[in-house]
C-alpha cells in the first residue's frame, strides 16, 4: 500500500500557493527536498532580474558559491513552501542536495514554512528590501522583508542571490 504524502500544495493566505500539512508531522521529520535544475548563479542572474521583475518571484535555492538549484525548471512541490520570519520547518543541506524538516511538532492543515534568510548588505536599504522583496507572512516578529541583514559580512555582488540553507556545521552565503 502507497503510503500518502504527508503534505498537499494548495493556496496559501502567506503568498501564492503554499504547503500544508496532510496529517501531523513530528519535530525533526524531513518532510521533502528541495530539488531543481543544478545551474551556476552566473546563469540564475541572467535568467531572473529581481528589479526588473514587476514581482519577485525565483524558486532559487544556493548551494555553494558557484552552484544553486532553480525550482522553476525540475522543481517539485518544496518550491511552494512560503516563507516565515516564524517558521515551523528549516532548510538543510546535504552534500549537494537540500532537505526540508520541521523544526517543531506541526499539526494537521498547518502551513509549512521556512524562513529563506535571503542576505542583503549596506547596499541595499530596508527600505527597498521591503518592497522588492516583501514578506506577507503575518508573525508577531515579522521583518517586512524575506531578507535579513548579515552584519560584518562582505556585500554580496547581487540583491538576487537567494535562499540561504542552514547546514549541520553552519551557514553558506545567499546566492
Amino acid at each position: 500500500m502507497k503510503q500518502s504524502l504527508p503534505y498537499e500544495v494548495r493556496t496559501s493566505k502567506i503568498a501564492g500557493r503554499g504547503v500544508f500539512a496532510t496529517r501531523a508531522i513530528r519535530k525533526g521529520a524531513r518532510v521533502i527536498e528541495y530539488t531543481g535544475e543544478r545551474i551556476t548563479h552566473r546563469e540564475a542572474d541572467v535568467r531572473y532580474d529581481d528589479e526588473a521583475m514587476a514581482h519577485h518571484h525565483t524558486m532559487l535555492f544556493s548551494l555553494d558559491d558557484e552552484w544553486c538549484l532553480d525550482a522553476i525548471r525540475e522543481g517539485n512541490d518544496a518550491r511552494y513552501i512560503n516563507h516565515s520570519c516564524e517558521p515551523n520547518c528549516e532548510a538543510i543541506q546535504e552534500g549537494d542536495r537540500v532537505f526540508i524538516f520541521a523544526m517543531v511538532p506541526i499539526r494537521e492543515g498547518a502551513e509549512l514554512t521556512y524562513d529563506y534568510r535571503y542576505d542583503y548588505d549596506d547596499s541595499i536599504s530596508l527600505a527597498k528590501a521591503k518592497r522588492v522583496y516583501p514578506c506577507h507572512c503575518g508573525a508577531p516578529s515579522c521583518r517586512g522583508t524575506i531578507v535579513r541583514r548579515r552584519p560584518g559580512e562582505k556585500a554580496a555582488k547581487s540583491a538576487r542571490r537567494k535562499k540561504v540553507a542552514r547546514t549541520r556545521g553552519g551557514e553558506l552565503s545567499a546566492r
